[in-house]
C-alpha cells in the first residue's frame, strides 16, 4: 500500500514540475514574441484630413451635411482608441450624396477597434442589419476585400461598404484580420491601420454599391500611390494592373 501511496506521490511531483516548466516555458515564448516596435514609428505621419481631397473627380464635400455620417461614439471615447477620425459628405453635379468615415489608429494588434465595426456601430444606433456579405470591390490596381451591409431605422435605408486595414494589408474582421496581426507580432511589430466606410442613403443597394465603387476608385486615383497604400492597403499583392 505503501509502495503505491509512493508511486501516487513520485506521479503527482512529477505532472507538477512538468506544469511549471510548461508554464514558464509559455511564459517566456510570450516575452518572446510580444511586439514591441510600432510600425506607425517607422511610416511617415498620417494626416487623413491633408491625404483625402475635398474634391476628387466629380465628387465635392458637402459641408452642409457633415452631421448625416453616422458615429455614435463620443468625442472623448473615440480618442481613446483612434489617433484621428475623418467623417464627410460628398456629392457629385448629379447631386448623389455619400457619406465617408475613416478611423485610424497607431496600435492595430488587439481588438479594440472592432467597437467602430458598421455592425457594431450602427447597431448601438437602433438600426437593423441585412444583407451582409462580403465582396470584392474592383479597382484599377487591383481588387479591395470589402463587406456590404444594409443599415434601416424607420425610413432611412443605407448601405454600407466598408474594410479595414492592418498595416499594409487590406482584410476584413475576423480570422484574416488576426492572421495579418500575428504576421507582425511574429516580427515584433505593433500594425497601425484604419477602417474605411462608405455609405449611401439609397433604396435599392446594388445602385448604392455602384456609386460607392465609383467614388471609392475616384478618391484613389485622387491620391498618390503611398496615400493609396495608407488607405487600403499595398496593391502589389493584390494582382494589380501596372
Amino acid at each position: 500500500m505503501d509502495t503505491r501511496d509512493n508511486l501516487r506521490r513520485r506521479r503527482s511531483m512529477t505532472a507538477s514540475i512538468a506544469l511549471c516548466i510548461l508554464m514558464v516555458s509559455s511564459a517566456a515564448f510570450t516575452k518572446v514574441i510580444t511586439p514591441t516596435e510600432k510600425l506607425a514609428d517607422q511610416r511617415p505621419p498620417l494626416n487623413l484630413d491633408a491625404l483625402v481631397p475635398t474634391r476628387l473627380g466629380d465628387w465635392q464635400e458637402d459641408r452642409s451635411l457633415a452631421s448625416a455620417v453616422v458615429n455614435p461614439q463620443t468625442e472623448a471615447a473615440l480618442e481613446k482608441i483612434y489617433a484621428q477620425t475623418l467623417s464627410r459628405t460628398y456629392v457629385n453635379r448629379n447631386g448623389q450624396r455619400i457619406m465617408l468615415s475613416i478611423a485610424y489608429g497607431r496600435d492595430q494588434g488587439g481588438e479594440s477597434t472592432q467597437a467602430h465595426r458598421p455592425e457594431i456601430c450602427y447597431s448601438a444606433q437602433g438600426f437593423g442589419l441585412h444583407g451582409d456579405h462580403v465582396d470584392a470591390l474592383q479597382t484599377p490596381y487591383g481588387d479591395i476585400p470589402v463587406r456590404r451591409l444594409v443599415a434601416v431605422n424607420g425610413q432611412r435605408i443605407e448601405p454600407i461598404t466598408y474594410w479595414v486595414t492592418v498595416g499594409d494589408k487590406a482584410t476584413l474582421p475576423g480570422f484574416r484580420r488576426k492572421l495579418a496581426q500575428l504576421a507582425y507580432g511574429l516580427n515584433g511589430t505593433i500594425p497601425d491601420g484604419l477602417i474605411f466606410r462608405v455609405s449611401t442613403i439609397q433604396r435599392n443597394a446594388q445602385d448604392a454599391y455602384r456609386l460607392q465603387d465609383q467614388f471609392v476608385n475616384a478618391l484613389l486615383a485622387s491620391v498618390t500611390p503611398a496615400q493609396r497604400e495608407r488607405l487600403a492597403g499595398d496593391f502589389k499583392h493584390k494582382g494589380a494592373a501596372s
